[in-house]
């Protein structure tokens, strides 16, 4: 599958449509993110379209590793991968290597260790966060996400229905200004600039 111009995702080992370009090897194993759900697929077509060169990433709720992976072979520096589910480390961890991309550009995280890193300062806030979840917890962890991101850096929600994007926006106006919502059938991708 082909996301914006430069990134195309292919599953075990098949060959992309074209010599050109970004490859990411992918096998989802038990984890969420394959780039097929429309989420995601708006994410990775976001991702493409940016100068990520030398950025620090957060994939909040990082499923099989898809959008930092990406981020990654786009040229970010760092991605910091966090997940309540310790199958998709796992899945992540397993996809890093088959991208040969060495775990120290990928740090994984329980969302309690993450928590406790942000604390000690070993994590300074990021260019910019990803997170594809749902729109309950994007909600309840608003105030949280918002202050990880430096002042004018991105954030990137996803896995909002249409009906709750306004909700969403509306929890997270303190912080951040958000651009026309992105839709795809009855998903919303929202992308907004942490305010100064």
């Amino acid at each position: 599958m082909q996301f914006g111009k430069t990134l195309w995702v292919c599953p075990n080992g098949m060959p992309p449509g074209n010599d050109e370009g970004v490859v990411m090897e992918l096998d989802p194993g038990l984890a969420f993110g394959t780039g097929t759900h429309p989420t995601t697929a708006m994410c990775l077509e976001w991702l493409a379209e940016q100068n990520l060169q030398n950025q620090t990433l957060i994939d909040y709720g990082c499923g099989s590793g898809i959008l930092g992976i990406a981020a990654l072979l786009l040229g970010a520096d760092i991605v910091h991968g966090i997940d309540n589910d310790s199958q998709a480390l796992v899945a992540t961890r397993d996809n890093c290597k088959k991208n040969a991309l060495i775990e120290d550009r990928f740090p994984l995280y329980l969302p309690g260790d993450f928590a406790r890193t942000l604390s000690t300062g070993d994590v300074q806030q990021v260019d910019t966060l990803l997170a594809n979840i749902l729109a309950g917890p994007l909600v309840s962890l608003a105030q949280y996400l918002a202050a990880m991101v430096k002042p004018e850096g991105s954030l990137l929600l996803s896995g909002i229905l249409q009906e709750q994007a306004d909700e969403v926006m509306t929890a997270y106006a303190q912080w951040v200004t958000f651009s026309n919502p992105v839709t795809q059938g009855d998903w919303t991708r929202l992308e907004g600039q942490r305010k100064s």
